[in-house]
C-alpha cells in the first residue's frame, strides 16, 4: 500500500505518546485547530483525526482522497455523517474508554453538592469558622446520599457505571425514559415521573434534536425542592439561563456541570457569570483521567490500524 497522509487536529487533547501506526504514513499534527483554518489543515489527508473540530460537507467534498475520519471521542455530532456516507468516507469513534472517569466525576459533583462543599469552602475562606462560638460551623444544610433517588438519563456505559457507584452508597437508582417517548421501555421510568421523583438527576445523553434543552424551565420547576442536577453529557442538554434562574430564585438545590453550550466559552456563559455557592462548573475534563486518556489513545490507534488492514471497527458511518 502507498503511504497514507494523516492529519491530526487538536493534538494537545490526546495523550502525549507517539502514534503506533503499523503502515507507511506521513503525519501532520496541529496542536489546536480553529474553524477558520480547518480546511488548510486537512487538505490532502487520507486519514483525519479530529476530536471536537467540526468537519463539514464542504471539507469532505474538497478532499476526495479522504478515506477515514477517526473521531478521538465518543460523540460524532461535529461530523457531517450524511456527507461522509455519500462520499464513501468511513467514520469511526472511541467507545467505552472513559466510563469510570466520567462516572467518578459525576459522582464527585453529586456528593460535593449534597454536602454543600463549595458553600463550606466559601465560609472557611471568609473566616466564619474562626468566628464560631463552637468547635464547628454549620452553614448550608448537608444531606446523605443514602436512600436518596438518582435519576440517570442515558443508559450506556457511563450511566450504568454511575448506577453501580450510587447503589454502593445506598441510593435508589432509576433510568429515565426519553422525553416525549411514545412508550416507556421495561426498566425505565417515564421522563416526567423521573424528573419529579429524583433527588439527583444526572445527564449522560448525546446532544441531538430530541435532547436539546431537554431540561428547561418547566422541567426545573418540576424537580424536587433541593434537588441536584448533574450534566457530564453534552452542553445544550440544559437551558443554561433557566438553570441560573432556578438556582437563584427557584428551589433547585445545586448543579454540577462539566459541559457548556459553547466550548471553550470565549463569548461568556450564564453559568460562569453566576458565581453561586451551589454551582460547580468544571472545564469539560471529566473524561480525562490518565487511565482514560491512555485507553482512548490505544483505541484510536487500533481503529486506524484496523481500517487500513481492511477490518474497520467502531464504525458509525
Amino acid at each position: 500500500m502507498m503511504s497514507l497522509n494523516i492529519a491530526v487536529l487538536e493534538r494537545e487533547t490526546l495523550a502525549d505518546r507517539p502514534f503506533g501506526f503499523d503502515f507507511e504514513h506521513k503525519l501532520r499534527e496541529f496542536s489546536s485547530t480553529e474553524s477558520a483554518n480547518t480546511a488548510a489543515c486537512i487538505a490532502g489527508a487520507d486519514v483525519l483525526i479530529s476530536n471536537k473540530v467540526p468537519i463539514t460537507a464542504e471539507h469532505i467534498a474538497a478532499n476526495p482522497q479522504l478515506k477515514l475520519i477517526a473521531v478521538a471521542a465518543t460523540g460524532v455530532n461535529n461530523i457531517d455523517l450524511e456527507a461522509a456516507r455519500s462520499a464513501g468516507v468511513t467514520v469511526c469513534n472511541i467507545r467505552a474508554y472513559g466510563n469510570e472517569s466520567v462516572a467518578e466525576h459525576a459522582f464527585m459533583l453529586m456528593i460535593a453538592l449534597m454536602r454543600n462543599l463549595p458553600a463550606y469552602q466559601r465560609d472557611v475562606a471568609a473566616g466564619l469558622w474562626e468566628q464560631s462560638p463552637f468547635f464547628c460551623h454549620f452553614g448550608a444544610p448537608m444531606r446523605d446520599l443514602n436512600r436518596k433517588t438518582l435519576a440517570i438519563f442515558g443508559r450506556g456505559g457511563i450511566g450504568n457505571t454511575l448506577a453501580g457507584y450510587a447503589r454502593a452508597f445506598g441510593m435508589n437508582v432509576i433510568f429515565g425514559e426519553h422525553k416525549h417517548a411514545d412508550r416507556v421501555r421495561e426498566g425505565y421510568v417515564a421522563f416526567d415521573e423521573a424528573i419529579r421523583n429524583a433527588d439527583v438527576v444526572s445527564l449522560h445523553c448525546p446532544l441531538n434534536e430530541q435532547t436539546a434543552d431537554m431540561i428547561d424551565e418547566a422541567e426545573l420547576q418540576q424537580m424536587k425542592p433541593g434537588a441536584i442536577l448533574i450534566n457530564c453529557g453534552r452542553g445544550g442538554l440544559v437551558n443554561e439561563t433557566a438553570l441560573v434562574a432556578a438556582l437563584k430564585y427557584g428551589g433547585l438545590g445545586g448543579a454540577g456541570f462539566d459541559v457548556l453550550t459553547e466550548e471553550p466559552p470565549r463569548n461568556g456563559n450564564p453559568l460562569l457569570k453566576a458565581r453561586l455557592p451551589n454551582l460547580i462548573v468544571t472545564p469539560h475534563m471529566a473524561w480525562g483521567s490518565q487511565e482514560a486518556q491512555n485507553r482512548l489513545f490505544d483505541i484510536l490507534v487500533d481503529n486506524i490500524n484496523c481500517f487500513v488492514a481492511g477490518k474497520p471497527q467502531n464504525v458509525v458511518a
